[in-house]
């Protein structure tokens, strides 16, 4: 080998030990950087020059050329890459639904520092010292007065619900807005990086930077992912193409006009009309990013992603008792419908109960298609524009002589808000006309129909003048079997939270039971988010072992890197002597 030969190695191994130092010196700077990936040296012999071919000879008579340094390639494995973002996707979901439990527990046990099971004892309490004596005007008043403190509790929980309704639907705007950023931000560096790695180089931060996003990404949906040869990642979401070649196929979210909730689709997937004033008008019924219809298992991968979490858990409507009559399973799956559904349910069952009762005194009737007085086809064709009640319940006019309001409708203690609980319409049957106060069946589909938590209200002329209920027959006597009916109201055990629930339970455990379902329904979600981020914290211990920057490895390669620098530079002068002496003391 020529000394200029020899010199190009000394260099040679220089400027890769130099580069080499550089990489470690890297390594070392970000070793508390999020996301960042260690970075390895990777070093290869340059060409051999081949003196001499003997075919005899085992191999050819060849010197080498020194070493170079070839690449800093990233640490990383595919697999466990894979693994953590399954995971942390999952832990978000069930931290999500966890977490909505707690607030909801919150909502139901605390009220301005009364637990609501306070206003429920209260009511029942008010009955009880009612029936003690039920023709004192001050328990009649007391009566009124605890009904209205139970109704202004029941609508300030309900009302929290629906807050944190509101709450977790903002929350999913914010997170589709987040992913879509998120898909524009991968699409541009996968730009930056083919263009660097075209050129020879090695993007490994911007490829750290990437990878960061899709953790992010994972931590919200459930995510697929594939490299192509030209570093150009393509990301799917839910199985729908999200970023691929050049294009962001961004989530796009429609706003239901009555209830204000976003749901995310995918423009791309959905058909639309054009509107008046030229906006596209999408139906989004088969380009749902997510089917909140599936059953929540992880053998079935539907547990991932804390967006799904916020979905499911705010569910699509402000649930009522009319979504456990008429198909619970469309809310079961949602925690704030399903407790919206039940805690309505409770309200609905005790102020129909009352009402009822009432109804009795008064001598209001049921009557349905299978009437044959006539009576049924007349109450048809005189039916109230909002009803479409297949039974009603009626009194004659001149009949209700006993409990009744100012306006000689049957007594209410509970009044609808939006609409008359009663209705007097004159009915001809057998051709005699005569007045009825008419009230129909609520309708599911009719909310102002309903006796909800939200349309509910106690009689205006009953706070007014408690003295109304009375509660004493036309021969002086107390009312002694209204009395037992309103208490029967309380104690009876006839009531379910839901279908699938087979105890039953009377109003005052009612609540008891809600409250101890939601407790229990949180500790699990509970216990499985605990070992979840167990899980979670495994697979990143993995990832870390493979990935993160360790210091002592780092100055053990320093150490390794400057010694081979120093051999290298102690080479060059050794060189640099013999040209020295070469031409000074021989030229």
């Amino acid at each position: 080998m020529s000394l200029w030969s020899a010199f190009s190695v000394g260099v040679g191994g220089l400027q890769t030990s130099s580069n080499a130092l550089n990489t470690v010196s890297h390594n070392l700077t970000n070793v508390d950087t999020e996301g960042f990936t260690r970075q390895q040296v990777q070093q290869s012999d340059r060409p051999y020059i081949t003196i001499s071919k003997t075919e005899s000879a085992i191999s050819y008579q060849q010197t080498g050329l020194g070493v170079y340094y070839s690449n800093a390639k990233q640490v990383r494995d595919y697999f466990l890459d894979k693994t953590y973002r399954r995971e942390v996707g999952r832990n978000e979901f069930y931290d999500v639904s966890a977490s909505t439990l707690h607030e909801v527990e919150d909502l139901l046990g605390e009220l301005n520092g009364d637990a609501f099971q306070t206003s429920i004892s209260d009511l029942w309490t008010a009955v009880q010292e009612l029936t003690k004596d039920p023709c004192n005007s001050v328990t009649q008043g007391a009566l009124v007065s605890q009904a209205e403190k139970f109704l202004t509790d029941a609508q300030a929980v309900y009302d929290g619900l629906s807050g944190y309704q509101d709450n977790l639907n903002a929350q999913v705007k914010q997170q589709v807005e987040k992913i879509n950023k998120i898909g524009k931000e991968i699409l541009d560096l996968n730009d930056k990086i083919r263009l660097i790695e075209l050129s020879g180089e090695s993007a490994n931060d911007l490829r750290d930077t990437r990878n960061l996003y899709l953790d992010q990404l994972a931590e919200l949906c459930s995510i697929s992912y594939k490299e192509d040869s030209y570093g150009n990642l393509s990301v799917q979401i839910e199985g729908e193409d999200f970023v691929k070649g050049s294009l962001c196929y961004e989530i796009g979210l429609q706003m239901d006009n009555t209830t204000g909730f976003y749901t995310p689709f995918w423009p791309q997937n959905a058909e639309y009309t054009i509107g008046p004033d030229g906006e596209k008008v999408y139906d989004i019924s088969n380009a749902k990013v997510f089917d909140l219809g599936r059953t929540i298992s992880s053998e079935l991968a539907t547990d991932i992603g804390g967006l799904k979490a916020m979905l499911l858990a705010r569910g699509d409507h402000r649930a009522d008792y009319t979504d456990i009559e008429n198909g619970y399973d469309d809310v079961s799956q949602s925690v704030l419908m399903n407790i919206q559904a039940e805690f309505d349910q409770l309200v609905h069952n005790l102020v129909s109960a009352v009402n009822g009762v009432l109804a009795d005194a008064t001598g209001v009737k049921p009557v349905d298609s299978t009437d044959t007085t006539g009576l049924y086809a007349a109450l048809q064709a005189n039916d109230p524009s909002w009803y479409e009640g297949k039974v009603y319940q009626v009194v004659k006019a001149d009949e209700a002589d006993y409990m009744i309001d100012n306006d000689g409708s049957p007594l209410q203690l509970f009044k609808k808000s939006t609409t008359e609980g009663y209705l007097k319409q004159d009915l001809t049957v057998g051709g005699i006309t005569e007045s009825y106060w008419v009230y129909a069946e609520e309708q599911a589909d009719v909310k102002e129909s309903l006796y909800g938590t939200m349309n509910s209200s106690v009689n205006p002329s009953l706070k007014q003048t408690p003295t109304l209920l009375g509660f004493r027959l036309k021969d002086g006597s107390e009312d002694t079997v209204t009395m037992d009916k309103l208490k029967a109201v309380f104690t009876d055990q006839k009531y379910t939270l839901n279908p699938y629930v087979l105890k039953h339970v009377n109003l005052t455990d009612y609540y008891g039971d809600l409250v101890s379902q939601i407790a229990n329904s949180a500790y699990v979600f509970q216990s499985i988010y605990d070992n979840q981020a167990t899980t979670v914290e495994a697979a990143q211990t993995a990832r870390d072992q493979v990935t993160a920057v360790s210091s002592d490895e780092e100055l053990s390669n320093m150490i390794r890197f400057q010694s081979a620098y120093n051999a290298s530079s102690r080479f060059i002068n050794v060189v640099d002597s013999m040209l020295e002496h070469l031409l000074m003391r021989l030229g």
